[in-house]
């Protein structure tokens, strides 16, 4: 299917396979982010209706993670 494994293989697999280390780091922090994203009540049950006022608010979620 032309997928590139991005988790690293266990430890004591027989025969490892190939694995992108920095596309795992990419991954991960892209799954952290949308993690503490759904911390946010408002964000995970999606109080909004408009798509525009929802990305508003994911907006500001993620600016106040980078003010942090």
């Amino acid at each position: 299917r032309r997928i590139t494994p991005v988790i690293p293989p266990k430890a004591n697999r027989v025969t490892p396979r190939q694995t992108d280390f920095a596309l795992y780091r990419e991954r991960n922090l892209v799954e952290r982010f949308f993690n503490k994203l759904k911390h946010f009540r408002a964000i995970a049950t999606r109080y909004d209706k408009t798509a525009r006022n929802f990305l508003a608010a994911v907006q500001l979620v993620a600016i106040t993670f980078l003010l942090n």
